[in-house]
């Protein structure tokens, strides 16, 4: 079938209503940068899930981090986007303003180097991410350990994806479907997400981040729910494989364990993150019981557009008190954020 074809079928889909949603940031941004849901049927509704690192961290580990931050001796290490993602009271940029000692950082790797320049200070990097980020920061601590570097610690925010995808199917999400992420699927394969499937018969497609492939993976759901098949479909073979990448695994197993994690608006989910081993616990900066989810702005609506309970133009922060240069919620600072993209769509 020509690409033509597919647009049109999605165009002038009348069938029942059909609800998708995609659990990546990185296919957020595409989606919005590509307006896809311009060429979506009405009858065709795409979300945006929990797909954005920096938006399900809860507001206590950016608390903690700037704790960290104004202790003696003290830095941390992050990149660009938290920076400005509110935690209860302020965020680290505001910390910063007022003494604590943060550094912006392009890769973690980059506090190797901060590490053995300044062996009298601590460096704490902000380790957050999905299962597609978690190997850069077992490269870090392999690192370390090879170098006999005592003052570099990593406070980890890591989360995998089925436990939330999970929490969505049995909280009243009622997706139809989901785009299934395309970077996590490159490290996990494509069949990490059968159980799934196969548990709440809900069809997934893996995808690419071009629009082509993104129509393509959209049509592929929208067919696999017409026809009744709750199966996984990888559309993105160049990249992914069935099964995962043994390599990155074993490093993964080497240095983190499964761990119960507090998803920001979802509170916490089983089993749903990554923390380090009791032999690695050294390299901890306090990443255990940070469970507090406080909004500073009670009236934002992060958590609900997460989960698919609403829309980013149904917050009455959205594009008023809440833009990409001031920020209420997580969902508006990063390029991956929902709120982020809707406003850049909409203006």
């Amino acid at each position: 079938m020509e690409i033509s074809e597919v647009v049109d079928f999605l165009r002038t889909y009348n069938g029942p209503k059909i609800r998708l949603m995609e659990v990546c940031g990185s296919h957020t941004h595409a989606i919005a940068k590509h307006g896809i849901r311009d060429i979506l049927s009405p009858n065709i509704e795409l979300l945006s899930g929990p797909g954005c690192p920096v938006c399900v961290t809860p507001t206590a580990y950016i608390d903690k981090l700037i704790e960290l931050s104004l202790e003696e001796n003290t830095t941390v290490a992050t990149f660009g986007d938290l920076l400005r993602v509110p935690g209860s009271k302020e965020s680290l940029n505001e910390a910063k303003g007022r003494g604590g000692s943060v550094e912006m950082v392009y890769s973690p790797m980059d506090v190797l180097g901060l590490a053995k320049e300044h062996p009298d200070k601590n460096y704490v990097f902000a380790a957050v991410g999905f299962e597609t980020t978690a190997p850069v920061y077992t490269l870090l601590l392999d690192n370390a350990i090879a170098l006999n570097l005592t003052n570099i610690r990593i406070l980890t925010a890591l989360k995998t994806m089925p436990g939330a995808i999970s929490y969505l199917c049995d909280n009243g999400a009622a997706i139809d479907g989901f785009i299934a992420p395309g970077h996590v699927s490159a490290v996990t394969g494509a069949d990490y997400f059968n159980d799934l499937a196969a548990k709440y018969q809900i069809p997934f497609a893996v995808s690419g981040f071009g629009d082509q492939e993104l129509v393509i993976a959209i049509y592929g759901l929208v067919q696999m729910i017409i026809k009744n098949q709750p199966q996984v479909k990888n559309y993105y073979t160049s990249v992914v494989d069935a099964g995962q990448n043994e390599i990155i695994t074993a490093q993964l197993n080497k240095y983190f364990e499964p761990a119960d994690v507090v998803w920001r608006g979802m509170g916490v989910i089983p089993g749903s993150g990554l923390m380090l081993k009791e032999e690695y616990k050294r390299f901890d900066a306090g990443s255990t019981g940070l469970d507090e989810d406080n909004k500073r702005n009670k009236a934002c609506r992060c958590g609900d557009i997460l989960m698919g309970k609403a829309k980013p133009s149904d917050c009455p922060l959205f594009g008023k008190v809440c833009t990409p240069m001031s920020p209420e919620g997580a969902c508006m600072v990063s390029e991956e954020g929902s709120c982020f993209n809707a406003y850049l769509v909409r203006r």
